[in-house]
């Protein structure tokens, strides 16, 4: 049986096409990133391979091969980070052709050729035409699973011939449960990494036992906190920054957007005097000071910009421009007083 925290209705779908061997030719599996696509993307892999009756068994020699990345009939297709600066944000053509080759090829080592394309709504224009060919005429035994953060920016033509998945963020509760059960996290632990991780199961996992990837989500943290209390200066140096990322790695732009929002979204709850409801729980003497500095009018006019913002973004605005656009929008009493850095509770 597949074994996936949460997203209980698109399991017991997958479930009963696996026992009546009537699964769809091609899923998109779409969510936040680290909700757990690639997970259940995996264990797809390995049902449609497995040789136990009960599939996948994750123990038999396909479902360890699936797992270690070494099975003949899995393959990943993603965007190549060796690829040149102009290639190196789109699934180019040339995967899709290598892609249809294989496919028409009988399985070497398994029953199901698996194509997991990692960042569906990177493909290039070229290569989701090409892509279409195999979603319109499926050769026999072969498995399309597509995984996106951004459903809406996956052709409407790619979409409409995949059975969509949509897997939504568990509940934060759930998200401390497993931390402290399985993982073995502090009551204190699990509540923190469990709210920072918006329901993303996966980060809090990664998160509880790499303190790295917590640092690297803290030091993002302060850099905003650093952007709401700095001059327009400093808020255009931060827009110009983040356009290079979102050059370099989308997903990781948007996902930086995204901590905006909670940020945000955390000053607005202190305001109305819901604090208990916040995020980022080790912020909080920041929040409230930024909460005291900031009109809860001037709060919803910049979270509307923001959210307009990540729109422009998805339907592949100019970056630099659309960040600008949004720093001059922001309120412009956030430059807090001198000792605003020196006030700042960083987390332990």
């Amino acid at each position: 049986m597949l074994n996936v925290h949460g997203h209980g209705l698109a399991v017991r779908m997958l479930e009963a096409g696996l026992k009546s061997d009537r699964l769809h030719h091609a899923y998109l599996l779409s969510g936040p990133a680290h909700v757990g696509k690639t997970t259940l993307a995996t264990q797809l892999a390995q049902a449609v391979n497995c040789t136990a009756d009960d599939r996948p068994c994750g123990t038999c020699g396909p479902c360890t091969r699936v797992a270690g990345g070494a099975h003949a009939d899995v393959s990943v297709i993603e965007v190549d980070p060796d690829a040149t600066e102009g290639a190196r944000t789109v699934i180019s053509i040339d995967a899709v052709k290598d892609l249809i080759a294989s496919a028409h090829l009988r399985p070497f080592e398994g029953r199901t050729r698996v194509y997991v394309i990692q960042g569906a709504d990177r493909l290039s224009h070229d290569a989701a035409n090409a892509l279409l060919k195999v979603l319109e005429e499926p050769p026999p035994d072969v498995l399309l699973l597509l995984l996106t953060d951004n459903a809406d920016g996956v052709l409407p033509t790619i979409r409409s011939r995949c059975q969509l998945i949509e897997m939504r963020p568990l509940p934060v509760a759930r998200v401390a449960e497993v931390l402290r059960g399985e993982h073995g996290a502090s009551e204190e632990q699990a509540e923190m990494l469990a709210r920072l991780s918006r329901g993303c199961l996966g980060w809090a996992i990664e998160a509880s036992s790499d303190p790295a990837a917590l640092a690297a989500v803290q030091q993002r943290l302060e850099r905003i906190a650093d952007v709401i209390d700095g001059e327009l200066e400093a808020r255009f140096a931060y827009a110009d920054e983040l356009a290079r990322r979102f050059a370099r790695d989308r997903a990781a732009g948007r996902e930086e957007l995204f901590l905006w929002m909670r940020w945000l979204r955390d000053v607005l709850l202190i305001q109305q005097g819901q604090g208990d409801r916040i995020v980022n729980l080790s912020w909080r003497d920041t929040l409230e000071r930024q909460a005291a500095a900031i009109t809860s009018a001037e709060l919803t006019r910049w979270l509307h910009a923001l959210t307009d913002t990540v729109g422009a973004l998805d339907r592949n605005a100019n970056p630099r421009l659309a960040l600008e656009a949004l720093m001059l929008s922001a309120p412009q009493g956030t430059a807090l007083h001198p000792l605003a850095s020196a006030e700042r509770r960083s987390p332990a």
